[in-house]
């Protein structure tokens, strides 16, 4: 194999693990991730095959490719969770910075997520 190869494998892992910290960490976006590992492994026919078999990650990258949207309750789901993990991180770190900081990404990652929740037509209006 060759070493391009191999360091495109290596960093298609690295970002789906990355993608799958952002699973669990709201503040860290997912389908970037999962997407950036799906081109990363586009040269390696199996991996490829196991990434789009994936029960965890198929979802993200069907997701997006067909535009469907989120569903409502994920998107309750996921800003709830969101602001009271930056309301809990904002109350234990106690830094100014924090209290600044921590809002404008959630306000970023708020809008991304409102941003694909909706269906986009691929039909025209």
């Amino acid at each position: 194999m060759m070493l391009k190869n191999r360091l495109l494998i290596i960093l298609g892992f690295l970002f789906l693990g990355i993608g799958a910290v952002g699973i669990a960490i709201p503040v860290l976006p997912t389908t970037p991730f999962v997407l950036l590992a799906a081109v990363c492994f586009s040269g390696n026919p199996r991996l490829t095959a196991w990434l789009h078999k994936n029960s965890i990650f198929s979802n993200y990258i069907t997701n997006y490719k067909e535009r469907n949207g989120l569903k409502k309750r994920t998107v309750v789901i996921s800003l709830v969770f969101l602001w009271t993990m930056l309301g809990i991180s904002i109350a234990f770190i106690q830094k100014l910075w924090a209290a600044v900081l921590l809002p404008c990404i959630g306000l970023a990652v708020t809008i991304h997520i409102l941003c694909i929740a909706r269906p986009k037509n691929t039909k025209g209006v």
